[in-house]
């Protein structure tokens, strides 16, 4: 768990860089509504995006048959919960909408970059070192005559 929290770090940390940088923008072009706008939009996405990222980790380690599967429902459900949210706010005068969703798409598109640039770093295996002892008859589940 420890790792995933990490990872989360590493992605949310420039995706709140962003958001900081929008709510600033939006309090100088839209003042405090803006703001709020901004800094509104960039923690649905932090809290959007992390809760998915978790969730699909958890199920790549429980149950990695399900992985892609539940990789697309993960993110069904969160398009689908965005849009409920959305629909809630529409009509709200708390900020502006319009710094809202621009703040939104730069999160977005911040979170996805960053994430797609630490996978393409990141030293995944792509043999299994231990395959060929667990293939060997007699080894560990190996086949064995009873």
């Amino acid at each position: 768990m420890q790792s995933d929290m990490r990872e989360l770090l590493r992605i949310a940390t420039p995706t709140a860089a962003v958001g900081a940088i929008a709510t600033l923008v939006g309090g100088l072009l839209a003042g405090g509504e803006g703001a709020i706008g901004a800094a509104v939009g960039c923690v649905v996405v932090i809290v959007f995006m992390a809760l998915g990222l978790l969730a699909l980790n958890w199920v790549g380690k429980t149950m990695p048959h399900l992985f892609q599967g539940m990789g697309l429902m993960i993110y069904s459900a969160q398009l689908v919960l965005l849009l409920i949210f959305i629909l809630s706010i529409r009509n709200t005068s708390l900020f502006d909408l319009q710094v809202f969703a621009l703040s939104l798409v730069a999160a977005v598109i911040t979170w996805i970059t960053t994430q797609a640039v630490l996978h393409s770093r990141s030293k995944i295996l792509y043999v299994d070192p231990d395959a060929d002892a667990r293939n060997r008859p007699g080894g560990p589940g190996g086949d064995r005559d009873e």
